[in-house]
């Protein structure tokens, strides 16, 4: 989305990645102006859709340069508004799922009744708005939330690798040896 806004031209985001820039420019903005409608509604399960999403995002996009007479790549004058609808529908997606994941753990007995925890990792758990409504989510169905912090969440690579060492120091699943390791791509 930051990408197809070109972000990078915008005076406040032009040494950004493209999360922080739509989490900054959406601080200012105006959420309501637009509504996105979120992907997989039909679906209960607990599967997330970021391309669906991203394909209603961009016809907005379409629509809205179409409105203020732009051209693909340059900046929306309403892009701050957009950037803030488009946090806000991850955000409400993200707990759409989490909540029906969190609900189909409790009642398969997969978590534990109390002192269930939420872990929250990775490129997503960088953004301080979706933190925010996640802790919420935790704290309205009595779940800790853990997250790493922002600085070790930017990609998989050291997701994993956080994930690893802690359990390393724990002493929890460490394998010696990986022979008989099967595993799966999917």
């Amino acid at each position: 989305v930051a990408r197809r806004l070109s972000l990078r031209k915008h005076p406040e985001c032009q040494s950004m990645a493209g999360g922080k820039a739509i989490e900054h420019l959406a601080q200012t903005g105006n959420q309501e102006l637009l509504t996105f409608r979120l992907p997989m509604q039909q679906y209960r399960n607990c599967d997330f859709s970021f391309s669906g999403l991203q394909n209603v995002i961009t016809n907005a996009i379409v629509q809205k340069e179409k409105e203020e007479g732009i051209q693909e790549g340059e900046i929306l004058s309403s892009v701050k508004d957009v950037a803030a609808a488009v946090q806000h529908a991850v955000a409400v997606h993200i707990i759409q799922r989490t909540y029906r994941a969190m609900l189909f753990c409790i009642k398969n007995s997969i978590l534990p009744s109390k002192n269930a925890t939420l872990v929250v990792s990775g490129g997503v758990a960088s953004n301080q708005y979706i933190r925010k409504v996640l802790q919420n989510l935790a704290d309205a169905n009595d779940f800790a939330l853990l997250c790493p912090p922002p600085r070790l969440c930017t990609d998989n690579g050291v997701m994993i690798a956080w994930n690893g060492i802690e359990r390393l120091r724990a002493g929890l699943g460490v394998l010696h040896s990986t022979a008989g390791v099967r595993y799966e791509p999917r």
